[in-house]
């Protein structure tokens, strides 16, 4: 049997079953988060590999990723400076996509919710 071949969509799909997780966008693609914080999302930069995603991990747990695997998690020079990890969709199976969308879940949650800013608050400060 053919190995499935996993989507953002199942990405999405998997990740709506969490506590706390929202549909949004991140420039323009489609995201998933928590509070306003990124948990995921399609890459919007044209640095990442097709049928990719990109996954909020703490820095430390992506050195670990991109070494033990690094077949299917990758980084590319736009995304280095922030605390993601690059997903080939198609070289993960779903247990292992549970499993990072649990490790992102947390490492998300830990934050704090993203303040929205109202219009006044942009006012106020243009007139300084």
């Amino acid at each position: 049997m053919p190995k499935e071949i996993l989507t953002f969509e199942t990405v999405r799909e998997m990740a709506l079953l969490l506590t706390d997780v929202a549909e949004a966008t991140s420039y323009g693609s489609p995201a998933l988060k928590i509070h306003g914080n990124l948990l995921a999302c399609v890459p919007a930069n044209k640095s990442a590999a097709p049928n990719s995603a990109v996954f909020s991990v703490d820095m430390d747990l992506r050195a670990a990723l991109l070494k033990s695997k690094p077949a299917i998690y990758y980084i590319t020079e736009h995304y280095a400076p922030y605390p993601t990890v690059l997903v080939r969709l198609s070289r993960i199976d779903r247990k292992e996509l549970r499993e990072l969308l649990g490790m992102a879940w947390s490492f998300v949650s830990a934050k704090k919710p993203v303040r929205k800013r109202n219009a006044k608050s942009k006012t106020s400060k243009r007139r300084r």
